[in-house]
């Protein structure tokens, strides 16, 4: 069966270079894969080595083994079929480099109180619903003007995030931010990156301050897989066709149920949970695991209006 091995790094930090690819290529022969040919897809920071061989497991650890501490993401699959129809991705952390709730705690004061909470979450200690209503009733009666200074000063996007997105959409996927963080919040990325859609959950405001609530139904795990396989429907595809990528234990489900789950600079469990992970590369990294060169990426142009979706 032939195989892509796909390799991505940080072409600012720590380039991919020649040295890469000769130590990969030994590496799968030493296995017993057989290499085939070799496409640079990104300067710097992404090339495919295409192989024959008859399982994919021992070439994807042989070839971990020898770049091990290169700052070198690894990546094995299938040479056939690997662009996807549908992307479906999480939002504090991955879509932008922030956790809302903690950015948001933090304007009221009370930071050194919810962040803990919020990394026993994504980490998976505690349920994600119990963390996120124990957070939330900690910022009752501040007022709800901060989340529209959060969107505005502190909420950057992902390295390559908008690329991601854009490129998809170009090359005819549709796509959706689906996050446990608030609607107040993914609308305006989702417009900034060039999402579709947005889905998320929706903070109580009453007389201009946030109650301390949440709408119900809360978004969690099950929710955000529910809305991959809702969003396959709608595409008339199955959930193979489909990428999805997150960091935390409450994207594990979405993670597991798409063709291609990516944990992004996840944390542990995520990344051990996951058949794809990306610890070194940006967002783009995830077009390449799909075999897009880097002159197939679509360019700064217009972004739609994501349409807001809410739990239920």
């Amino acid at each position: 069966m032939q195989y892509a091995l796909t390799l991505t790094a940080d072409p600012v930090s720590r380039p991919l270079g020649p040295e890469h690819e000769r130590e990969a290529i030994a590496a799968l022969h030493a296995a017993g894969a057989r290499h085939l040919d070799t496409t640079w897809l990104g300067h710097g920071c992404a090339l495919d080595l295409v192989l024959a061989a008859p399982a994919a497991d021992p070439v994807r650890a042989g070839v971990d083994r020898a770049l091990a501490g290169a700052g070198v993401d690894v990546a094995i699959q299938p040479a056939a079929g690997r662009r996807r129809r549908l992307l479906v991705a999480d939002m504090d952390s991955t879509v932008i480099g922030q956790e809302t709730l903690d950015e948001l705690a933090g304007m009221a004061g009370l930071r050194e109180r919810v962040a803990p909470i919020t990394d026993r979450a994504m980490r998976g200690e505690i349920d994600f619903e119990t963390a996120l209503r124990e957070r939330v009733r900690l910022l009752a009666g501040h007022p709800a003007a901060l989340l529209e200074t959060l969107v505005e000063q502190r909420i950057t996007l992902t390295p390559g995030a908008g690329v991601l997105v854009r490129t998809m959409r170009a090359h005819g996927a549709r796509t959706a931010l689906v996050s446990g963080g608030f609607t107040a919040v993914t609308g305006p990325v989702a417009h900034r990156a060039g999402f579709d859609d947005h889905h998320a959950n929706s903070l109580v405001v009453v007389d201009g301050r946030l109650a301390g609530t949440v709408e119900d139904p809360v978004l969690g795990a099950d929710a955000k897989r529910a809305i991959l396989h809702r969003l396959c429907g709608e595409c008339a595809i199955t959930p193979a066709d489909a990428l999805a990528v997150g960091d935390g234990a409450n994207d594990i489900p979405m993670l597991a149920a798409a063709g291609t789950g990516v944990a992004f600079r996840a944390r542990p469990r995520v990344a051990a949970a996951a058949r794809f992970r990306i610890d070194h590369g940006d967002l783009t990294a995830l077009l390449y695991l799909q075999g897009f060169s880097e002159d197939e990426f679509a360019g700064h142009g217009a972004v739609g209006n994501p349409r807001a979706s809410q739990p239920g």
